[in-house]
């Protein structure tokens, strides 16, 4: 009987691990999203600034933000 209880107290420990696991990268990749998404739109404000105080023309403005920087293709 207690070979059954420490069996079963392995698998409990297993299946916690994982899920911590499991939540922790859900964790991470939603803190990726954000981060990112707060850069991306910073960059944008810097453009338009930009923009607006004749730094660059609007057709360089609107190519940089249309500009895929991850992309996989290398020039």
């Amino acid at each position: 009987m207690v070979e059954i209880i420490r069996g079963l107290d392995d698998s409990i420990v297993a299946l916690v691990g994982i899920a911590a696991c499991i939540i922790i990268g859900m964790l991470l990749k939603a803190i990726t999203t954000i981060v990112t998404g707060i850069s991306r739109e910073r960059s944008r404000r810097e453009i338009a600034a930009y923009v607006a105080e004749g730094s660059i023309s609007p057709d360089q403005g609107e190519r940089l933000m249309k500009a895929d920087v991850n992309s996989d293709q290398q020039a």
